[in-house]
């Protein structure tokens, strides 16, 4: 394997069991707009992307326009589901007590609920100061910048980096920018990253064998 010098983590998904409960909300008010929009559907559009392109596709999707504060009804919706019902990423608070390199979050998210979710589940102090969010830079996966971003301010060129990913957007960011890439993947989903660039793991125990930990 390859001796990697960093470690950028993408947050929803990887740190956070964030994605389901995005989801959940996203899809709750598709439906009462009239979109007709399953869960597993749902996190299947939603996990990964930016704020608007899930605001576009569920435009698309309803009749009539999206309403006004529908992005600010969101965020307090599931700024509350977080509240109640965030979980850390099983196995990921041993893996990061383990690395001896150092480490950051790169996350299309907006720096508030980064910091709010890794907060609720006791992870925000290992990242505390090495928060990188795409709302900063203006630009979202799957363009490479916040990874591009992350990597310039903690000091290392791509090559040297790692990135830990689990959505098809944040691999096509991250390899577009020159990041080897690794991905946490159902078992459905393991033939499509690998596909995408990425090598995928199921469990973080998995991830801790392949970074050699």
């Amino acid at each position: 394997m390859m001796k990697y010098k960093c470690i950028i983590f993408d947050s929803d998904g990887v740190l956070v069991d964030s994605e389901i409960l995005s989801a959940r909300v996203f899809q709750q008010m598709a439906v009462d707009l009239g979109f007709d929009l399953d869960f597993e559907s749902a996190v299947e559009h939603f996990a990964g992307v930016s704020m608007k392109e899930n605001l576009r596709f569920i435009g698309e999707n309803i009749p009539g326009e999206l309403p006004r504060g529908f992005e600010k009804e969101y965020r307090r919706r599931s700024y509350g589901l977080f509240k109640t019902d965030l979980n850390a990423v099983e196995g990921i608070h041993d893996l990061i007590e383990k690395l001896r390199v150092p480490f950051c979050v790169a996350s299309s998210g907006p720096v508030e609920k980064i910091r709010l979710n890794l907060g609720l589940v006791g992870l925000l102090d290992w990242f505390e100061g090495r928060i990188f969010s795409s709302y900063d830079i203006g630009n979202w996966k799957p363009e490479p910048g916040i990874f591009l971003h992350a990597a310039k301010n903690m000091g290392f060129a791509p090559e040297d980096c790692i990135v830990i990913e689990d959505s098809a957007a944040g691999i096509k960011a991250a390899r577009a920018g020159g990041f080897r890439v690794y991905a946490l993947a159902s078992e459905k989903k393991m033939e499509y990253f690998k596909l995408l660039g990425a090598i995928p793991f199921g469990r973080m125990k998995e991830l801790e064998s392949l970074l050699e930990l």
